[in-house]
């Protein structure tokens, strides 16, 4: 069965808006619980064995996120209610994350942080699939793809505030409570100011029963085109190597960085991150419009990919604050470019325009699923040899992948 909206031209600009608030507030809540916090929580609750109960807790819940945002967008899509289709996901979703991030911040054992930080990350994305969804609901295509950048400059905000607030309130209540009541704001400015579609107003198409395996089998065919293949697994290795390091920072800043007086490990979190920001967001605004200016995609990624991978050289060189410091800001160049001129590639090896918005949902496992394995892999790396070996380990699978970019042919 499948829903067909046709959206509603009024008050753009106040839906973007709208939009904005509840990106940002959604992300915060990634970066910041899923970062600092819930690894400040398990840090306490077992000082011994942190890193090994952080890759899980991480890993787990990452598979309840991968797993509730197809659930939650199948859900809303079939929703027939008074008060709209995604309206009660939204608020819904909202209000139980809320509560599991409120028992999240009262957990004192890694088996009730496991739990709640779950619970909590299904509820998240049963919220996130029904945000996801206003985009194809409400905005024209013709202004889309600024509906996409209002998303990009969220996440990139909301990277900041999320762990900003985790250093002002880690280890207590406050920093889980603000965060999900964030998202609970903007769920309600969501209802209260923008439309929902009623039944009646969209058209709802029901198409030939199909089996189970063939579905998947069309869903996956994209990856049987040899360049749209290489695009898919160079996306999947940089994304491992970047979250590899990414997740555990608080953990180097705490055993294998020598902090500066005054600052502390989850408080240096918060200032690499807004280093990395900065850095990503300017790199972004210029590697993207250069490439298309060239028309060197196939290069443009190459180059950062492999700046983003060889950047892990200069902590493995020199583990200081400082070298962090720099580290953040060249990966952050490195990596805020490969994905400006990584997408702009991937549109361009599709193997069906037709099929655009499917095959791009394939690549997009290539983002969700090495944040899956990436806890459970780096934890295992530091357990057994240290974090010189996560840095190590990180730089040979982001130059694989910047390799793999190479075996693309129908573009320089």
């Amino acid at each position: 069965m499948t829903v067909r909206t046709t959206p509603q031209r009024t008050n753009q600009t106040g839906l973007f808006g709208l939009l904005f608030v509840a990106n940002t507030a959604m992300f915060a809540v990634y970066f910041g619980v899923g970062g600092p916090l819930v690894q400040s929580a398990v840090a306490l609750a077992d000082p011994v064995d942190k890193v090994a109960n952080a890759g899980m807790v991480a890993g787990v819940s990452a598979i309840f996120a991968t797993v509730f945002n197809p659930i939650g967008g199948a859900l809303s899509d079939r929703t027939r209610s008074r008060f709209g289709r995604r309206n009660p996901w939204l608020l819904g979703g909202a209000l139980a994350a809320f509560a599991a991030l409120w028992l999240l911040g009262t957990a004192s054992t890694v088996t009730l942080i496991l739990i709640s930080w779950s619970i909590a990350q299904a509820m998240m994305n049963l919220f996130q699939a029904a945000l996801t969804a206003i985009v194809p609901d409400r905005v024209p295509r013709e202004r889309r793809g600024i509906a996409s950048a209002v998303a990009g400059v969220a996440t990139s905000v909301a990277a900041v505030v999320g762990t900003q607030v985790a250093a002002r309130y880690a280890g207590s209540l406050a920093g889980f409570l603000l965060l999900g009541g964030g998202v609970v704001a903007s769920a309600v400015l969501l209802v209260l100011f923008s439309r929902d579609p009623r039944p009646g107003e969209y058209e709802i198409v029901v198409k030939e029963r199909r089996s189970p395996l063939a579905v998947l089998a069309d869903f996956l065919s994209a990856l049987g085109h040899r360049d749209f293949m290489w695009v898919f697994l160079g996306r999947a290795l940089m994304i491992l190597s970047y979250f590899m390091v990414l997740m555990f920072q608080l953990f180097i800043l705490q055993d294998h960085i020598r902090m500066p007086s005054g600052l502390t490990p989850v408080e240096g979190v918060a200032a690499l991150t807004l280093i990395n920001v900065i850095a990503s967001v300017v790199a972004t605004l210029i590697g993207g419009p250069l490439a298309d200016k060239l028309q060197r995609y196939r290069l443009f990624v190459f180059v950062s990919s492999a700046i983003s991978g060889l950047a892990l050289l200069i902590p493995l060189v020199s583990p200081t604050w400082t070298g962090m410091a720099i580290f953040s800001a060249v990966s952050g160049v490195g990596f805020g470019t490969y994905m400006a001129v990584d997408t702009a590639l991937a549109t361009l090896v599709l193997p069906n325009p037709e099929n655009a918005a499917r095959d791009l949902g394939v690549l997009n496992i290539a983002n969700a699923g090495p944040q899956m394995i990436a806890p459970f892999v780096a934890a295992t790396i530091i357990e057994l040899s240290g974090y010189p070996a996560l840095f190590a380990t990180a730089i040979v699978v982001a130059v694989a992948g910047a390799l793999t970019v190479l075996r693309v042919k129908a573009v320089r």
